[in-house]
C-alpha cells in the first residue's frame, strides 16, 4: 500500500515540474545548433552505439561482458541526451533579434560591465541555458549575474550575490 502513496507523490512532483516548465528563449543560431546536434545524435551516434551493442552481444555471455555493459550504458546516456534536446527544442521560443532593444538589459543582449570595486571590465552576452558557454562570454539567463542585470540600464549598478559574496557591477554599455 505504501507503494501507491509513493506513486501519487511522484506523479504530483512530475505534474508540478511540467507546470513549471517555461519556454526556453533562444536565438535562431542556438536553435539551429540544437537541431544539428539532435540530428547528429540520432543519425550518426545512435547507429554507432547499436552496432557496438550488436558486436558485444556476438561475443557471448552477456552476464560477464564488459563491452556490452559499457555499450548499453553509453546507449542510455545517449538516449537521455536525445530526450533532453527534444524537450528543449519543443519548449523553445526563438527570439526575433531584430526586435531586441538596448534600453535595458534583456536576454540576447551583450552587456559591458565594470566591477565597481576593482574597475575590471567584462563583457557577457545573456543567453538561454542551452546556449551558455563561458569561454565565448555567453552566460545563462538563469545565473545570478544575469538575473541581477536583467532590467538594468546603462549607468545602473547591480548588487549581485554570488558564491564568493556580493559584487557590484555597473552597466557600461548594452548592445545586440
Amino acid at each position: 500500500m505504501a507503494h501507491v502513496g509513493i506513486l501519487f507523490c511522484l506523479y504530483d512532483h512530475l505534474k508540478q515540474l511540467k507546470e513549471e516548465n517555461i519556454m526556453a528563449y533562444m536565438s535562431e543560431e542556438g536553435y539551429k545548433k540544437l537541431m544539428a546536434e539532435l540530428k547528429e545524435l540520432e543519425t550518426v551516434e545512435r547507429p554507432k552505439i547499436s552496432a557496438a551493442i550488436a558486436e558485444a552481444r556476438d561475443k557471448g555471455d552477456l552476464s560477464e561482458n564488459a563491452e556490452y555493459d559499457a555499450a548499453k550504458e553509453a546507449q542510455g546516456m545517449l538516449e537521455m541526451r536525445i530526450n533532453k534536446l527534444k524537450a528543449t527544442i519543443a519548449d523553445a521560443k526563438i527570439i526575433d533579434e531584430s526586435k531586441l532593444k538596448t534600453d535595458s538589459v534583456q536576454i540576447l543582449n551583450k552587456v559591458e560591465l565594470k566591477n565597481v570595486k576593482n574597475g575590471m571590465k567584462m563583457i557577457y552576452t545573456i543567453v538561454s541555458e542551452s546556449e551558455a558557454n563561458l569561454k565565448e562570454g555567453k552566460i545563462s539567463v538563469n545565473t545570478p549575474i544575469a538575473q541581477g542585470l536583467l532590467g538594468k540600464k546603462v549607468g545602473d549598478v547591480a548588487e549581485i550575490t554570488v558564491p564568493q559574496g556580493k559584487i557590484a557591477l555597473e552597466v557600461v554599455n548594452i548592445s545586440i
